[in-house]
């Protein structure tokens, strides 16, 4: 599970060189936002040769790829060995992805990888995407969502209050689309405000309730909290193993915890999911 992932501009050396010991599960590798339309080609050959250099395990590697032709352009640059996935950046439709997944085919086959290694995670960043959700969890190689939370609330015309609660119908919409694809759950936006750790982890801790199991970062101090967030507890994981442990022994469809609360077969997933 990917409790923290860690965005690194694709074109700045000196923090693609220092990423991969910030602590995070995974590493957003960006060609997109983070790069001026100006430095965009150097940054795809130089990210294609950051992929290529030997790394001694550490965290997954996924790149934000640009939208379109020139994204597949980009697709065909990182299809390496080591990448577990792309970020898809403003993705509106399954369509769009039907494409990727034929780009990536052929990049796969000329890198001589196995076909199908590298799994797609769309960034839903406009209201089209986001009612569209459902459709493109089902879209090939799709493992996860995401959303694009500083696009959305442009198209959407919304300003968010303390508790963004303007944005709540669209997050649980990705959480239930992901939810019904059976994909993994969605990872929760960034947050810009990197300096306020504690506004950062009340937010989190909101979006976990929410149904999201990791978060983007933007900047490396922000990586222990979201980890923490999303890390259970020792007494969250004796829980679960006293829930399944009574259940079994039980043998029936039905228990109770150590409180007297009835337990089912679906409070059981939620438990071996944790312990997972």
């Amino acid at each position: 599970m990917i409790r923290s992932a860690l965005y690194v501009p694709g074109d700045q050396p000196d923090k693609l060189a220092k990423a991969l010991g910030r602590g995070s599960d995974a590493l957003i590798v960006d060609l997109e936002d983070a790069v001026l339309p100006a430095h965009k080609a150097a940054a795809r050959t130089a990210v294609a040769e950051w992929l290529r250099a030997p790394r001694p395990g550490g965290p997954e590697i996924y790149v934000r790829v640009n939208p379109g032709e020139a994204g597949h352009e980009d697709l065909h640059a990182v299809a390496v060995q080591g990448v577990r996935g792309v970020c898809v950046a403003k993705t509106e439709s399954a369509a769009e992805l039907e494409a990727v997944d034929a780009v990536l085919t052929a990049a796969e086959a000329a890198e001589g990888l196995p076909g199908g290694s590298i799994a797609v995670c769309p960034l839903l960043e406009s209201a089209g995407a986001v009612l569209s959700a459902p459709e493109i969890a089902r879209a090939p190689r799709v493992l996860r969502l995401q959303i694009g939370e500083a696009d959305l609330r442009a198209d959407l015309g919304v300003e968010t209050g303390p508790d963004e609660r303007e944005l709540l119908w669209a997050r649980s919409q990705v959480v239930l689309a992901s939810a019904a694809a059976r994909l993994a759950p969605p990872l929760a936006p960034i947050s810009t405000d990197f300096r306020d750790l504690e506004a950062l982890r009340a937010s989190t801790l909101a979006l976990k309730r929410l149904g999201f199991r990791g978060r983007t970062c933007v900047h490396p101090a922000q990586v222990s909290v979201v980890n923490e967030v999303f890390t259970p507890t020792e007494e969250e994981l004796g829980q679960a193993r006293d829930l399944i442990a009574r259940f079994e022994a039980a043998g029936t469809g039905v228990v109770t915890d150590a409180r007297g609360r009835m337990v089912d077969e679906a409070i059981i997933r939620a438990a071996r999911r944790l312990l997972s």
